[in-house]
């Protein structure tokens, strides 16, 4: 059929393309997805670990503010060194997650509230800044003005990988070495998983070292102000997804209904799963009404859902589960845009550095909010825990309205901004 159209080569390569574009980031999202399950692996099961160990309220943070941490530290690494742009990516994934795999399993032969545990979470988190932005540059290699869907189907695979602790929870009942032993085994097979993966035709890797890289992520106003948009957001995301399922727990008590435990770990889940489809639904909308627009849509919504959380919190299950599904999925909505506008802003060899360093300063804010969010509960309760997240998304509401004002804001989404 190649010989009766006017340009062969271009008939016959396309469709090769195409499947190995989609190949490549459908085995990239199910290994993220894998790896990322480390994440959480701890949270998920922190109660029946606290019981075991005797483990405080703030011990109990501090596992998981480690694993914060760590991936912090380990953005500032990888984006000193340019990292991410200077090494093979699919090598970086899997030497990361094999790590991250053992240093998860590691912790199960650890008392859980020595200092060798809460290492061993740091270690988890740090290896992930070798996980999740080299991830989403090589989504980005395969764009084709299509680049906030493909990156907003790499955060929907965070987001299902974030929620899949939960499930394990949910199904391995009090074992919660089950827990920690399936994530370590999905995140080694999803590190191997990444060798079956292509970079697309995008990607440039730079030759030369050049800490400088980092600090355009501040001088540049137009990428100054997306991360602020950024950072806003991730004041909120991870003390939400750290905590939803502990109010659903506490809101289903409070209105009396049966297996509260377990029917809210099965909730949290599905809450933060719902995710995916903001993730989806969010890149699809923002190729097509803008970066800006969207992230601005999204982060009114879950700020709405930050002060709703109070008032509705021990009303109907059935109604507050609904709140954290809408919740679920417009905090996340809009999380693969900001990245999405930083390569957009940024040259191709640096979007690797540039990303990382957008990772490390969100991370560390928003391990200030989870580790102030365990004192914030002993002192107000469940009902109000999420009313100060909301700042966040004022904050970056505000800065993703000055964005939109730049000329800057035209290379976004292909003049949409």
């Amino acid at each position: 059929m190649c010989d009766r159209v006017s340009d062969p080569l271009i008939a016959c390569v396309r469709p090769l393309f195409v499947m190995q574009k989609l190949w490549s980031l459908g085995v990239l999202a199910l290994a993220e997805v894998a790896v990322l399950s480390l994440w959480f692996s701890v949270t998920a099961v922190a109660p029946q670990i606290a019981a075991e160990y005797g483990l405080s309220t703030v011990q109990q943070g501090v596992l998981t503010s480690a694993v914060i941490a760590g991936f912090v530290v380990g953005c500032l690494v990888s984006a000193f060194f340019n990292l991410a742009d200077r090494l093979d990516p699919r090598a970086f994934f899997l030497v990361c997650a094999l790590i991250g795999a053992t240093a998860n399993l590691l912790f199960l032969a650890v008392d859980a509230g020595s200092v060798t545990a809460v290492a061993l979470r740091f270690v988890t988190g740090a290896v992930m800044a070798g996980v999740y932005p080299v991830g989403m540059k090589i989504a980005v290699s395969w764009a084709k003005n299509d680049a906030g869907l493909l990156v907003g189907f790499l955060v929907a695979a965070l987001t299902v990988g974030s929620a899949t602790p939960y499930l394990f929870a949910y199904t391995g009942g009090a074992d919660w070495q089950v827990v920690l032993i399936s994530g370590s085994v999905a995140a080694a097979l999803g590190g191997l998983a990444i060798l079956l993966v292509r970079v697309g035709p995008n990607a440039r890797r730079s030759a030369t070292f050049d800490y400088r890289r980092a600090l355009e992520t501040f001088r540049n106003p137009a990428v100054r102000l997306a991360n602020f948009g950024y950072y806003g957001h991730m004041w909120e995301l991870y003390a939400v997804w750290a905590g939803i399922s502990f109010y659903l727990i506490a809101s289903f008590e409070q209105s009396g209904l049966q297996d509260p435990l377990g029917t809210g770990r099965l909730a949290g889940f599905l809450a933060i799963s719902a995710g995916f489809i903001g993730a989806l639904a969010g890149g699809y909308l923002a190729d097509r009404i803008g970066r800006t627009a969207l992230t601005m849509g999204a982060l009114f919504v879950s700020g709405v859902c930050c002060l709703a959380a109070g008032p509705l919190f021990g009303a109907a299950p059935i109604v507050v589960f609904a709140l954290a599904c809408i919740w679920g999925i417009s905090v996340i909505a809009d999380s693969a845009q900001f990245s999405t506008a930083i390569a957009e802003l940024s040259e191709p060899e640096t979007q690797g550095t540039m990303l990382t360093t957008q990772n490390a300063v969100g991370f560390a804010i928003a391990l200030i909010s989870v580790q102030l969010l365990p004192s914030w509960v002993a002192l107000v309760g469940w009902a109000w825990a999420f009313a100060p997240l909301a700042i966040g998304p004022v904050f970056g509401f505000v800065s993703m309205w000055r964005l939109r004002a730049l000329p800057e804001a035209a290379r976004l989404a292909g003049g949409r901004r």
